[in-house]
């Protein structure tokens, strides 16, 4: 599933190519993926120009200029993709967005969606989303509070989307391992020096994660070559049974509340 880098870098280049683009024309196969009637959602989308792409945790808002507002969330195994429609991908397309320089097309929204909302609906929708991991008045007093009284794991909490937005299986595997703790280890046995660490890793691996495209390897171009490139850089993720780069240790793979953990035994402690 997409996380803050990759989302972060989808808007990024999908600011550059669809800021202040009118859509021209709507397709919509599967109306399970949206939420108004498809004549509606047609209406007041063509001839609407995208202001701007903003990111909120793992979804993506694109501000119209009719006051509407239209909210991606990829979920699990969604993907876009962006170009002439010559070039659409061999792949089952949900909702396209034809604009002037090519047409965005959303792939594999089976959990996913894409929902037309005024600004007061989208608001009242993530009123529940914790903070963005790089929001500067989350100073690291802050992200201690957001965990404060909260009971289990770590890597729990860090995914849980109420307490920080953005984070998911991935990161937080790749964070805790930064910051030197096991996902697994008890919030309450925490000592303050690991919620330090935490706290910088978070920062340094969304950014560096980032820099590099995300882990997901779907290009949002044909001539994008730099999505995807996190993969080859993940140091615990998918790794089970691979040498610790840090340690002598071997990276293992485990469970937790129904989700995989990758993690060095050797050199990640439990507080």
């Amino acid at each position: 599933m997409p996380e803050w880098p990759e989302m972060e870098n989808y808007r990024k280049m999908l600011a550059e190519r669809i800021s202040g683009q009118p859509i021209t024309k709507v397709e919509v196969t599967r109306e399970k993926s949206i939420n108004v009637p498809v004549e509606v959602f047609t209406q007041e989308l063509v001839g609407a120009t995208v202001l701007f792409v903003e990111r909120r945790g793992k979804m993506l808002l694109f501000h119209l200029d009719n006051g509407k507002r239209l909210l991606l969330h990829l979920m699990l195994g969604g993907l876009i993709h962006f170009g002439p429609p010559a070039e659409r991908p061999d792949r089952s397309v949900q909702v396209a967005l034809e604009f002037p320089n090519g047409e965005l097309c959303f792939i594999g929204l089976r959990l996913g969606y894409i929902h037309l909302y005024k600004v007061k609906e989208v608001e009242a929708h993530l009123a529940k989303l914790g903070p963005d991991p790089l929001d500067k008045r989350l100073t690291l007093e802050q992200f201690k509070k957001r965990f404060a009284g909260k009971r289990g794991s770590l890597k729990t909490a860090l995914v849980n989307q109420q307490v920080v937005s953005g984070i998911g299986n991935c990161y937080a595997d790749e964070i805790v391992f930064d910051a030197a703790v096991r996902p697994d280890a008890h919030i309450s046995d925490l000592e303050p020096a690991t919620w330090e660490n935490l706290y910088h890793s978070m920062h340094k691996v969304l950014l560096n994660a980032a820099s590099l495209g995300g882990y997901m390897e779907m290009p949002l171009t044909a001539d994008d070559t730099l999505t995807g490139g996190y993969n080859d850089h993940c140091l615990v993720y998918d790794r089970g049974g691979e040498p610790c780069v840090r340690c002598d240790g071997t990276i293992e793979q485990g469970e937790i509340n129904s989700r995989k953990m990758f993690y060095c035994p050797s050199c990640q402690k439990d507080r």
